[in-house]
């Protein structure tokens, strides 16, 4: 008797199903973001990056994260695809605005860090998600997290974690250690849901 698998075929996503994933996805990341930065911590990958050269320079998030994210379009094309690149650029631009626009509409008076990193990182968690599953990233460390997913089943969420350990071992010699062990464990728990819950071989949506 066979006993071989047969890998279900998907259809892809719609236009219209692709657009509200990428709108939740990049305001999920923004509201996680307005915990993290109204508590003075930052988050991994590459928006981390930003928060951090945020704080450092004086120049918003929403302006420094569009930046940094240019020189990586070119791994998105060519690894990925122009479909990724484009996806990938439109959540960017989208998250660069929510950013500004969010602190005009939700204002937080008292948080405590560690409430702010375990919701924030796990509202990145799920807005990341969100893109990932709809062929979008957040440019970055976030391209190369989904493509060595897609291309070498390596899973996003710990390469993604694997970068994030760097990152935050520079941030001990410009932040302080507090800072540093709460945005570690919103770090933590964004990764962890990406990593469990985005597998190549449990999500077939494109």
């Amino acid at each position: 008797m066979s006993t071989s698998t047969t890998i279900p075929v998907t259809a892809p996503h719609s236009l219209y199903e692709d657009i509200f994933a990428m709108m939740l996805g990049a305001g999920l990341c923004a509201l996680g973001i307005e915990f993290l930065t109204y508590a003075g911590l930052i988050i991994g990958q590459t928006a981390g990056a930003g928060v951090m050269i945020s704080y450092l320079s004086g120049y918003s998030f929403g302006a420094v994260f569009f930046v940094i994210n240019l020189p990586f379009y070119a791994l998105a094309y060519f690894g990925m695809g122009l479909r990724f690149t484009v996806k990938t650029f439109c959540a960017i631009a989208m998250l660069s605005a929510l950013t500004e626009i969010v602190p005009m509409f939700f204002t937080i008076t008292n948080v405590h860090p560690m409430f702010a990193a375990i919701f924030g990182g796990a509202l990145i968690g799920l807005g990341v998600m969100s893109l990932f599953r709809h062929g979008a990233s957040l440019g970055g460390i976030g391209i190369l997290a989904y493509f060595l997913q897609e291309k070498m089943n390596i899973r996003a969420g710990w390469a993604q974690l694997g970068f994030d350990a760097v990152l935050f071992a520079v941030a001990v010699f410009v932040l302080e250690v507090d800072v540093v062990i709460y945005s570690l464990i919103g770090a933590v728990v964004c990764n962890l849901l990406v990593g469990i819950n985005h597998r190549a071989d449990r999500y077939m949506g494109r």
